[in-house]
């Protein structure tokens, strides 16, 4: 049986403290259940976001999408994540990454790494969040037991291992980074590309107790009739696609409401995609879908 629909709506344009609480109850009244802050130089500081939109709203869900692994030492991390769990009643969801834009890194002056190094940085922060903030000892405690809810989000082989091992919520971006880039291009994968990665990570998963949620960051919404018309700017910046191809990927999402719907109705069938994520600038554009996607 497939689980309910969920909704995240992740605020990348930073804003002064009366509009940012102001777009985060309008996301609560467009019927959001998560608001969600990136991890990004340029853009707002995780937890005092999260707790700053917590005190605005009171239904939705708080997360970090994602946070960058590499930015943090795990005890820190540790620290904030049950003063913010703590200050916001117990609604934080801790989402966290390798990351992947090295540029960010050279400018806070902190090690990049290789892939492989990235992802042995994200486990051992895994395992040591794991070992304090389920320890009643830890000060300060946070209000979540066993632990606050964990996404992590990944493609790569590796990453989905650790993912099947330890996640709550499996995050799919439906794009894998540029080789050679340091400034964090991505490349769309394809819907058989993606049908893949799904079927790999649910090979991992196979002798979980619970199964986790599975996320997709959607990049573009638009209700629209004329569906080629919409996705033709696109085609510039994927060079190697076909407008069917490009029509088919399952991060946008163009047409009328109803085949929009419909589109995220079937790859929830074909992929167990049940928590999607937009992005701030299409937040109204999708509340209509939201709409009609609640409680199915």
């Amino acid at each position: 049986m497939s689980r309910p629909f969920r909704f995240g709506a992740s605020m990348i344009v930073p804003a002064p403290a009366d509009e940012w609480r102001a777009k985060c109850r309008r996301a609560e009244e467009l019927g959001y259940d998560v608001i969600l802050v990136p991890d990004h130089l340029g853009m707002v500081a995780p937890f005092p976001a999260l707790v700053a939109a917590a005190e605005a709203t009171e239904r939705p869900r708080l997360g970090t999408f994602v946070l960058n692994a590499g930015f943090w030492n795990p005890a820190l991390l540790a620290r904030e994540v049950a003063t913010t769990d703590a200050l916001t009643g117990g609604r934080l969801e801790l989402g966290l990454g390798t990351g992947y834009v090295q540029a960010e890194h050279d400018s806070a002056g902190l090690p990049y790494g290789s892939p492989g190094e990235r992802v042995d940085h994200l486990q051992r922060t895994i395992e040591e969040l794991d070992r304090l903030l389920t320890s009643e000892e830890h000060q300060p405690r946070p209000v979540q037991k066993p632990r606050v809810p964990l996404m992590v989000g990944g493609n790569g082989d590796r990453m989905l291992k650790l993912t099947a091992e330890h996640a709550d919520i499996a995050a799919f971006t439906g794009a894998r980074s540029v080789p050679g880039s340091t400034t964090g291009q991505l490349a769309a994968l394809t819907a058989e590309e993606l049908d893949e990665r799904v079927a790999r990570y649910r090979e991992l998963a196979e002798g979980r107790e619970e199964p986790a949620e599975v996320n997709l960051l959607l990049q573009m919404v638009v209700v629209t009739e004329d569906r080629e018309a919409a996705v033709r700017p696109l085609m510039e910046r994927m060079p190697d696609l076909t407008l069917e191809e490009v029509l088919d990927l399952p991060i946008v999402l163009v047409g009328t409401l109803e085949q929009i719907v419909a589109q995220l109705l079937a790859q929830r069938e074909r992929y167990g995609f049940s928590y999607l994520t937009v992005l701030e600038p299409y937040m109204e554009a999708f509340a209509p879908v939201v709409a009609a996607l609640r409680g199915r």
